[in-house]
């Protein structure tokens, strides 16, 4: 056993919860006794700390996974079972919607309503969906041609996967890869990030509660370097399943690649533009375009983070986004009018006030924002990251506002001529996750759809996501698809079966 990290929210809630690695369904301290520090985003002061692990513990978590996957899950049991335990997974997590909201807010630093409301039903609804397509793993029959002959295929699950998730959305992205993987029947060796510790380690709480196995679903939290580059060079993990930058998704492929050419899905990064018509219903554009990059703290890698706007409206679109913006409420994620709170941590909040300089310096206009949120003086949240909802105009290729993900509340505004423009200029990039398209005419949002180079494209709306729907990016934006039925498939394999009923070999063969 370890120890346990008991919070008291600012709503008076206590939360505990053991603070170890969770293999073979117990927690225990890390093989060298090393700790993470959470830190609370809206004060900037410590939470507590967590074991952090080592390459020992990976091999710890990747033995139990695999014992498991060989033993009690895996082609040892039955969509029923799987089926059922993911349930009753969602039954809990939706029981304990409250805690897990508070303990996210605590951890990551959005609005309590947004963790509760948004990711956490989102993930109990996550892990119904996969539950329901548990049984619906399919093979199918192959005609054959000639000489008596049956073929068919199997699809059977990898077997020990290893996900790596990040911390904008902790518990929904814990969800996006452990249900798919489940429901096909793998075993999964998870790590957190290390700046969002915590959710994992009472969903793992839960998860026993729910009736999995010991060995089928193991958490390793601890630092990249370590904990993630040991399961991505992993001999004895089949898949290894990546959110979050493009710089560190490919060093994840290479070390995938190089050791055991193990599978991968990596969902990266992303500049994704938002394109506005001056056909558009523009009070609506605004709307949508201003979720779009104002929510999560625009810590979302679709983030509408380029807005591309016709010239003959620019002025008057730029006017709705500033009112918009400056209505934004900044504050305490504990309270339900609070729009936007505090970047994930120190390094973001400093990462993206050094780009909003740097568009200034490089000649972008400031039409609001800009700066730091102040409180009063002795207010706890003047310790936090906090960071104003920023637009800047005049923006061109060539400066990193422009080029660069900043992963914040910053909006970079270009103007453009016509529909080829736009695509051109929409398509200028490395990236290709998401891209919007605001329009009242069906057939140039048609023309678009075909045009943009983007995993998910919106037409005059932004950022809606549902679990049947595949999600996932083109070039430097990653491979594979997570949701739907393709994130189902991307954790099977594909056995094929010749079975001869009746030909007869001829040895030697003769023409």
């Amino acid at each position: 056993m370890t120890d346990k990290l008991s919070l008291k929210t600012p709503r008076g809630r206590t939360v505990a919860f053991p603070t170890g690695l969770f293999i073979d369904g117990k927690f225990s301290k890390s093989s060298d006794g090393t700790t993470l520090t959470s830190i609370n985003p809206a004060t900037g002061k410590p939470l507590g700390d967590v074991s952090a692990g080592t390459r020992a513990d990976v091999d710890r978590a990747v033995e139990a996974a695999r014992t498991a996957f060989d033993t009690v899950w895996g082609p040892n049991s039955t969509p029923d079972v799987r089926c059922r335990a993911l349930n009753k997974w969602a039954d809990l997590i939706e029981a304990h919607a409250d805690e897990l909201g508070e303990l996210e807010s605590l951890d990551n630093g959005k609005p309590v309503w947004m963790a509760r409301d948004v990711d956490i039903m989102d993930s109990a609804g996550c892990l119904r969906y996969y539950a329901g397509l548990a049984d619906k793993v399919e093979g199918k029959t192959i005609e054959q041609t000639e000489g008596q002959k049956l073929a068919f295929t199997r699809s059977e699950a990898i077997g020990v996967v290893g996900q790596i998730i990040p911390w904008n959305y902790p518990i929904q992205m814990f969800a996006w890869k452990v249900a798919p993987a489940l429901a096909a029947g793998n075993t999964i060796v998870l790590k957190p990030a290390e700046q969002t510790p915590l959710s994992a380690l009472r969903l793992a709480e839960l998860s026993v509660e729910a009736g999995f196995p010991p060995g089928v679903i193991n958490i390793v939290n601890g630092l990249g370097p370590i904990v993630g580059q040991a399961i991505a060079e992993h001999e004895g993990i089949d898949k290894v399943a990546f959110t979050g930058s493009t710089v560190t998704g490919k060093k994840v492929a290479v070390a995938a690649a190089t050791s055991n050419l193990k599978r991968t899905t990596l969902e990266l990064g992303g500049k994704s533009p938002a394109v506005v018509f001056e056909d558009a219903d523009l009070e609506q554009a605004a709307h949508w375009v201003t979720n779009g990059i104002l929510f999560n703290m625009g810590q979302d890698c679709a983030a509408s983070s380029r807005l591309l706007v016709q010239k003959s409206i620019h002025d008057d679109f730029v006017a709705r986004l500033v009112r918009n913006f400056e209505a934004h409420q900044i504050g305490d994620p504990f309270d339900d009018k609070t729009t936007q709170g505090p970047q994930v941590s120190e390094m973001q909040y400093k990462k993206i006030l050094g780009l909003i300089q740097s568009g200034k310096e490089q000649g972008a206009t400031v039409a609001t924002g800009g700066d730091t949120v102040q409180f009063a003086a002795g207010h706890e949240y003047n310790g936090g990251y906090f960071v104003r909802p920023t637009i800047f105009t005049g923006c061109r290729k060539g400066m990193r506002i422009y080029d660069e993900e900043i992963f914040g509340p910053v909006l970079c505004v270009m103007a453009f001529d016509d529909e080829d423009d736009a695509v051109q200029r929409a398509n200028d990039t490395t990236y290709g996750l998401g891209a919007g398209i605001f329009s009242e005419n069906a057939s140039r949002c048609m023309r678009m759809v075909h045009k943009l180079k983007a995993g998910t494209v919106w037409c005059n709306m932004y950022l809606a996501l549902s679990n049947a729907v595949p999600f996932g990016g083109f070039r430097q934006s990653g491979y594979g698809r997570e949701l739907g039925i393709e994130g189902l498939a991307a954790y099977v394999q594909t056995k094929a079966v010749h079975w001869n009923y009746g030909e007869k070999a001829v040895w030697p063969v003769t023409g």
